[in-house]
C-alpha cells in the first residue's frame, strides 16, 4: 500500500547523514517553480501565502538562494525537513533504518513545490503551499501547474510496489492535487473524530496529529491489506465499523479537551 501526507508550513532544519538520501522525481519542475517565486516581491509572496511581511523575506531569500546545484548543507531529507501537527504523529526521526527504507519505498509526501517527494529525497528550504495560486506557464495555480503528474507518478509508484492501494493522509488542500480520475489504484482516506456529550466531530489539530500516526503505524507495521486499518489504536483511537465503508475507515476517541500546540 502506499501513503499519502502532506507538509507542514514550518521546517525543521536539523542536520542529519547525507549516505542514503535521494533525488526528487521532480527536481526539474521545484527549480522552475522556484525561479518563478524568486520574481515576486516581498509583498507579493506576503500576499500570495497570507504571511508575515517577516516570513515573506525569509521565504523571497529561500527562493534566490535555491539553486540547481546545491551544496550538502543546504539539503534534508523530506521526512526529516518539516516540522508541526502531522509530523509530531508521523515520528520519522525515531525510525529504524528498517522503518525509513520501507517508508522510502511506501510512504509519499505531497509538495506544492516539489510534487510528490519520498522520505530521503533530498530537498532545499522552501514554503510553497499547494493551495498557493502561483501563476505559470501552465495556468494560475499549483493545482493546474501539476495536472495530472501527480497522479501519474503514483499510479506507477504502486505498480512498482505491486500495490492496488493508496491511503491518504493527506490535507484536503494537498489531495486536491491528485487527478482522482488519472489514479487507477484505490483511495483509502480515514476519518479521525472526537466524541464529546455523545457527538462526534472532526478536530483540526488532532486529525492532522492522527493522520501521521496512522502512516507511522502502517510504516512501522508493514500494513499491505486495506483491513489491517481497523487495527489502529494510537492515542486512543477506535475503529468504528458501523461508521466506516471500504474508502473511508472511520476511527474515534472520547474527546480529550482543548488542543495545545507547543
Amino acid at each position: 500500500m502506499l501513503i499519502c501526507i502532506s507538509p507542514a508550513k514550518k521546517l525543521d532544519w536539523s542536520p542529519v547523514d547525507r549516505n542514503d538520501l535521494t533525488t526528487p522525481d521532480f527536481g526539474a519542475d521545484a527549480l522552475s517553480l522556484a525561479k518563478t517565486a524568486r520574481g515576486l516581491t516581498v509583498k507579493g509572496l506576503q500576499d500570495l501565502m497570507h504571511i508575515s511581511p517577516d516570513l515573506a523575506k525569509l521565504n523571497r531569500d529561500r527562493f534566490k538562494a535555491y539553486t540547481e546545484t546545491p551544496n550538502g548543507d543546504a539539503l534534508r531529507p523530506a521526512a526529516l525537513a518539516f516540522a508541526g501537527d502531522t509530523y509530531q504523529g508521523l515520528e520519522a526521526c525515531s525510525f529504524s533504518d528498517d522503518d525509513m527504507r520501507y517508508a522510502q519505498d511506501r510512504l509519499r509526501i505531497l509538495s506544492g513545490l516539489y510534487g510528490v517527494l519520498r522520505p530521503l529525497d533530498q530537498i532545499q528550504a522552501y514554503r510553497l503551499e499547494m493551495g498557493s495560486r502561483l501563476k505559470t506557464r501552465r495556468g494560475k495555480s499549483l493545482y493546474d501547474y501539476w495536472g495530472s503528474q501527480i497522479a501519474k507518478s503514483l499510479n506507477a509508484q504502486a505498480a512498482d510496489q505491486g500495490t492496488d492501494f493508496l491511503v491518504n493522509c493527506a490535507s484536503q488542500e494537498y489531495f486536491g492535487a491528485v487527478d482522482c480520475k488519472a489514479l487507477n489504484i484505490q483511495v483509502i482516506t480515514p476519518q479521525f473524530l472526537e466524541v464529546k456529550d455523545g457527538t462526534a466531530k472532526t478536530v483540526s489539530f488532532f486529525a492532522k496529529k492522527a493522520r501521521g500516526a496512522m502512516a507511522r503505524f502502517m510504516v512501522q507495521n508493514r500494513i499491505e491489506d486495506p483491513a489491517g486499518l481497523q487495527d489502529f489504536d494510537l492515542g486512543g483511537y477506535a475503529f468504528q465499523a458501523d461508521q466506516s465503508t471500504p474508502d473511508s475507515p472511520v476511527f474515534s476517541r472520547p474527546y480529550a479537551g482543548p488542543a495545545k500546540k507547543k
